[in-house]
């Protein structure tokens, strides 16, 4: 579904990532892992147009494009709902903003508070539901889009550890019942271990791929395999010393971890 290759981008002298490469197949949930600062979301800025590359190719299904803007979704760390509309009038903007038949939308949206727990709070503000529910909310307000690609920007880190488990069963329905591929940024490696088809271990800047972990287990799975513990131990091991400054080695390697 997308081929980057040979990706920069730089801010000043400070080099973010240089010949970065990184290839996402349809259907799958891709999760990046790595340092804080290390450029995770300056990535997803360059992917979104949101700012430019020094240099690269981005691939979209086979076509060379300049970013992906109006390709895909972008759900982030907050929730951005605006606060004087009402949950339903928030998840419904993609279809007002693009010119879709409005009443038609706000029936899918309305089926969708019913799937996502939310049903009967259509016409509640965001100040008066949880942090929990405002992220039901803009995950509906995702769905909306009519895009096959999602990135996620850690959208679970601001909340509690009880509401975070029940929304990564949500996460996970964007792919099995919605079909959507999903590249999500997270601190959790054990949320990444939970989710992901693919791990990307990310190393300092210049950020590049470190490591990659293939988890092709069925979902959801539950955290105690062996083998998930030994990669949780590694990559904790790995993000420790890059905060010491013992990188450990050298970067980009496959270490071909796979748990069947």
């Amino acid at each position: 579904m997308l081929y980057v290759s040979q990706l920069s981008k730089r801010f000043g002298k400070n080099e973010i990532f240089s010949d970065f490469n990184l290839t996402i197949p349809e259907n799958k949930f891709i999760v990046l892992i790595g340092p804080s600062g290390c450029g995770k979301t300056t990535l997803f800025d360059v992917l979104t147009g949101v700012t430019p590359m020094e240099k690269g190719n981005i691939l979209w299904k086979g076509l060379r494009v300049k970013n992906l803007e109006k390709r895909c979704a972008y759900m982030q760390q907050k929730d951005l709902l605006l606060p004087w509309l009402t949950l339903l009038e928030n998840a419904v903007l993609p279809a007002e903003i693009s010119g879709a038949d409005l009443e038609k939308s706000k029936i899918k949206a309305e089926s969708l508070f019913k799937r996502m727990g939310l049903a009967g709070y259509e016409n509640f503000r965001p100040h008066e539901i949880s942090g929990g529910m405002r992220q039901r909310c803009a995950l509906i307000r995702t769905l909306m889009f009519p895009h096959d690609f999602i990135l996620l920007d850690e959208p679970l880190s601001s909340l509690d550890a009880i509401t975070r488990r029940r929304l990564q069963s949500l996460l996970l329905l964007l792919q099995t019942e919605f079909s959507k591929t999903l590249l999500m940024i997270t601190h959790d490696i054990e949320e990444a271990l939970l989710l992901a088809d693919e791990i990307y271990l990310l190393s300092v800047q210049p950020m590049g791929i470190r490591e990659k972990f293939i988890l092709d287990s069925p979902k959801p799975r539950k955290f105690n395999d062996p083998l998930l513990l030994e990669i949780e131990e590694h990559v904790m091991d790995v993000l420790q010393g890059d905060i010491s400054g013992d990188t450990g080695g050298e970067t980009g390697g496959d270490k071909g971890y796979r748990w069947r």
